[in-house]
């Protein structure tokens, strides 16, 4: 059984996880990291890593992007596989988790989802057919009032995925309210939308002359990221040093 350690337990995706985790004879959360935790966890809860005396496997993180520096710090000094999920990271982020999966497994995905992990591979694949024949790419990206960071990480990494198709890096768009100019062929533009509770949908649109197409994936709820987590924990505990994607996981 993989022995798990919740960071960011008190979150909405934190319980969601603790919630499918019981139902799993798999994986166990022996401990929980988080300032607020939720009531009746199941397992013991302290406010840092540094506090944590518990053994684990690994780590899953669903928290925020101020707590992910020390979380990556622990993981440097440790070697402690983590599952990465939290978006929103900094540049200085993303290269800080770069040198700490020199010492520890880290799994970064912007989606935990099956769903979006085939989806970013459809999307590069109609890259290479369709931006060569003169189709516009925009991606539209719609969530809950809740969500902080926009847009979403999500939308980024489709749009990241559609760029690796090309001989030429396309440059990202994300407001046009101040420029009064024609739309440049070698852009994405990137749109989102807060409001109510949408766990989450994206649209990434191909739009040519006189024809358009579109992919689109809708998740319904929290589950489906917390299944991902949970597999992504599974796969990474006992791996060593590297930088892995929900791709390995999946193996698409």
């Amino acid at each position: 059984m993989v022995k798990m350690i919740m960071h960011g337990c008190g979150g909405a995706m934190g319980q969601v996880i603790t919630g499918l985790a019981a139902e799993d004879e798999s994986i166990k959360i022996v401990a929980g990291i988080d300032l607020h935790p939720a009531k009746d966890s199941g397992y013991p809860v302290f406010e840092s890593l540094d506090q944590c005396n518990v053994k684990a496997d690994v780590i899953v993180d669903f928290s925020s992007a101020k707590a992910v520096d020390g979380l990556l710090k622990y993981c440097s000094e440790t070697g402690m596989p983590v599952v990465l999920c939290t978006t929103g990271l900094s540049e200085a982020q993303l290269e800080t988790l770069k040198r700490a999966s020199a010492s520890a497994a880290v799994l970064r995905s912007a989606n935990m989802s099956l769903g979006v992990n085939l989806l970013l591979k459809l999307v590069k694949d109609a890259a290479k057919v369709l931006a060569g024949s003169g189709f516009d790419i925009e991606i539209v990206e719609k969530h809950h009032n809740q969500k902080m960071d926009a847009p979403s990480g999500t939308a980024i990494a489709l749009a990241d995925s559609i760029n690796q198709a090309m001989d030429e890096p396309y440059g990202y768009i994300y407001d046009r309210s101040t420029r009064r100019e024609k739309r440049h062929a070698s852009e994405i533009g990137i749109s989102a939308v807060r409001g109510g509770s949408i766990v989450g949908e994206h649209d990434v649109i191909f739009a040519g002359r006189d024809e358009v197409v579109t992919f689109s994936h809708t998740a319904y709820s929290k589950a489906i990221f917390a299944k991902g987590a949970l597999e992504a924990a599974k796969f990474l505990a006992g791996k060593g040093p590297g930088l892995y994607t929900m791709a390995d996981v999946v193996k698409l």
